[in-house]
């Protein structure tokens, strides 16, 4: 296959996934992943633009690709506000309003929150970054969104934003930024442009098919495929709290949260516990955010949410797909429920009687 014929290939595959979200194949970008899609987008827009600013402005409670990056950009210089969340995880749009200032150039957020699927209110939050008296542009890390919800960039106010293949049933090492035409950022990686000028070097092209074969699956029905994990979210939530008791919901309930995330903190164990014993059962479940549960630290996520150290530590998320069925729950619910017993029989913490 020569160049010119892999070009068109590559500009279709940007366009099946530019169609999902209501923008131009000219404004996707392949990358290796969402964390360098999220590192190209936040240093090459701070390094190219901090002639106009150097405020950010994020939540305590964002992906922590994010969070570094803040962190990063802090330690050169730059002044961060970090926004607190409510119990459900919803930022602080009052302190979002006070936080703006001429100064200001970038809100970064995570569209839905990677531990409890709490999903932004980002119309809301749009409107009051668009009554600043100068541009600030919108970072969204949208990779446990995208797939799980609608996104129009443009309805949404988004300018960059970050998506991951592995999210979506594709394959690993291989994701998408979007960037808003008119937006400039500056390169961060350095070398040949084989197939972006921001991601240089090689991306494995295979890889890229794989993405936008699964982008054309996940989309193929996009409201049925939705519906049917929300409704499984639901059973699975509503079978938890029937047959499991001291157990409390992490997060919203409901259309608030994305449909394939559920937070279940259980009282008296640590979640480690639940999950290894699960694993050993066959059933895959993670406890609170794998990004974040290194060092059996408690859930940065859910201590800012107001949790103590031990709903934090006994928290277990469940990511459900349109491919999981209402019998692979029941069988995960009836373990669960075994498992959560033997370990509170264990725990000097319970009261057994």
């Amino acid at each position: 296959m020569g160049g010119s014929s892999i070009s068109e290939e590559i500009e279709g595959f940007k366009k099946i996934i530019a169609d999902t979200i209501n923008t131009t194949a000219s404004e996707i970008h392949f990358t290796t992943g969402g964390t360098s899609a999220n590192n190209i987008a936040i240093k090459g827009f701070l390094s190219e633009n901090a002639g106009r600013g150097t405020h950010i402005i994020i939540s305590v409670i964002d992906y922590p690709d994010l969070l570094a990056n803040a962190a990063f950009f802090e330690k050169s210089g730059f002044t961060v506000t970090y926004l607190q969340a409510d119990r459900d995880g919803f930022v602080d749009l009052k302190q979002l309003q006070q936080a703006i200032t001429s100064d200001t150039i970038l809100f970064i957020t995570t569209l839905v929150n990677h531990t409890v699927g709490t999903i932004q209110p980002i119309e809301k939050i749009k409107n009051i970054l668009s009554k600043a008296d100068h541009k600030i542009a919108v970072m969204v890390d949208a990779c446990e969104a995208y797939g799980r919800i609608p996104i129009d960039v443009n309805s949404m106010g988004i300018d960059l934003m970050s998506i991951s293949a592995h999210k979506i049933h594709g394959p690993q090492g291989v994701g998408a930024l979007y960037k808003r035409k008119g937006i400039v950022i500056g390169p961060i990686k350095h070398g040949v442009a084989r197939i972006d000028s921001f991601e240089t070097g090689g991306i494995n092209i295979a890889s890229i098919a794989g993405f936008a074969k699964a982008v054309q699956l996940a989309f193929s029905d996009f409201k049925k495929h939705t519906e049917k994990i929300r409704e499984l979210s639901d059973y699975l939530l509503s079978s938890i709290e029937s047959k499991i008791p001291d157990t409390m919901l992490n997060g919203p309930r409901g259309l608030l949260r994305a449909p394939h995330n559920i937070n279940v903190s259980f009282d008296y164990i640590e979640g480690e516990a639940i999950m290894v014993m699960m694993d050993l059962n066959g059933i895959s479940v993670a406890t609170g955010s794998a990004c974040a549960s290194q060092g059996l630290k408690a859930n940065y996520v859910l201590m800012a949410l107001g949790r103590n150290h031990e709903q934090s530590h006994g928290s277990i998320k469940f990511t459900l797909s349109r491919y999981n069925t209402k019998t692979e729950i029941n069988i995960a619910v009836d373990k669960l429920k075994e498992i959560v017993q033997e370990l509170r029989n264990r725990s000097p913490l319970y009261n057994k009687e």
